[in-house]
């Protein structure tokens, strides 16, 4: 792959095009792999070691002939080189979270980085046309330093940030640089996705403000009151799964390389204001009740309301989210009703 690929080069086309997601068995891959189909892709390629992700989560595929699964792991370049032969685009998905990189911070950083660069060389040596790295809205940090609108310049800010989210923000820092050296030295497209929190259909407990809404619906279908941190003002701000998958896509069609952008829903939401609307989208009237920070747990806080700005996606790869939090969770909601009861907890991957 050379230096001097003229700009519409980065643009991959779906229909017919060969895939491989990377990190497949989760919410956002199993999604993604999912609108790559439905759009006409002649092969997806699923890669994943199960050790975050479940099979349950992308059982529904295995039918398909299109779709093969592959057990791999990202710190094993040579499977990773034979999944991406002959492949057209890459979506790296791959990695240790917050909550994850707080009990184990040596593997975090080994998936989180050398895995980041295993992919890298991959590309290179196979000449897949365009990597889509999954970074985090975590590259901005957390604490005091970080409210307002948040924007792809804003710096990154880790004073009284838990020490789990600033080695996980940190890591999708190196992760993105990473992507940049090798468009620099060797021509490889790439598009980074700053994905806010990600909710949606097949929810997990992995993201710690995703749990906001996974306890809380599990707390009121076992007819207990849902929690709220402190008063509930803090901000959070989500994406809808389904938004998410799309802007993998988008990245992928677009002619842009060479950028990262902000992926995050429509409007931030405080989680007062979350706990309430899941217990009424469940249907339920309880009243939440405010408790103090659980011990030993990753907690995600910011210095004020903001606001993860998504107007540089809308300009580089077209896309902006159109799902609003209500009809996301109600969405959610609906899957995990019909897919584990009314009267069980929801899936832990």
């Amino acid at each position: 792959m050379g230096t001097e690929m003229g700009k519409n080069d980065a643009a991959v086309a779906i229909a017919g095009g060969r895939f491989l997601i990377v990190g497949a068995a989760s919410l956002v891959g199993s999604a993604t792999a999912d609108l790559l189909l439905e759009r006409g892709a002649a092969a997806v390629t699923l890669l994943d070691n199960f050790a975050f992700g479940s099979t349950e989560t992308v059982a529904h595929l295995e039918k398909d002939p299109r779709v093969r699964i592959v057990r791999g792991d990202v710190m094993r370049l040579p499977q990773l080189l034979a999944a991406s032969e002959g492949v057209d685009g890459v979506v790296h998905l791959a990695a240790a979270m917050s909550i994850s990189m707080d009990a184990d911070p040596w593997t975090g950083l080994d998936v989180n980085i050398r895995g980041v660069q295993n992919m890298i060389e991959a590309c290179r040596a196979n000449r897949v046309r365009k990597m889509v790295f999954a970074s985090s809205n975590a590259v901005y940090g957390y604490g005091p330093g970080v409210a307002g609108d948040l924007v792809e310049a804003t710096p990154f800010h880790s004073l009284g940030a838990p020490s789990g989210a600033v080695i996980y923000g940190a890591s999708k820092i190196i992760g993105e640089q990473l992507c940049r050296d090798a468009h620099r030295r060797h021509g490889l497209d790439y598009v980074v996705l700053r994905y806010s929190t990600v909710y949606g259909e097949r929810q997990h407990y992995r993201a710690a403000n995703a749990l906001y809404i996974i306890e809380t619906l599990d707390r009121v279908r076992r007819g207990e009151r849902p929690r709220v941190v402190g008063d509930g003002s803090e901000t959070k701000h989500f994406v809808y799964v389904g938004d998410v998958a799309r802007a993998n896509l988008a990245a992928l069609v677009a002619p842009a390389t060479d950028v990262a952008v902000n992926v995050s829903g429509p409007a931030p939401i405080t989680t007062l204001d979350l706990v309430r609307m899941v217990t009424r989208l469940a249907g339920s009237d309880l009243v939440p009740e405010h408790v103090d920070p659980p011990a030993g747990r990753v907690r995600l806080t910011s210095g004020g309301p903001f606001r993860i700005d998504h107007g540089a996606a809308a300009a580089a790869i077209g896309w902006q989210p159109q799902v609003a939090m209500e009809e996301g969770l109600a969405r959610l909601i609906r899957w995990r009703d019909a897919t584990v009861g009314l009267d069980a907890p929801a899936v832990h991957r």
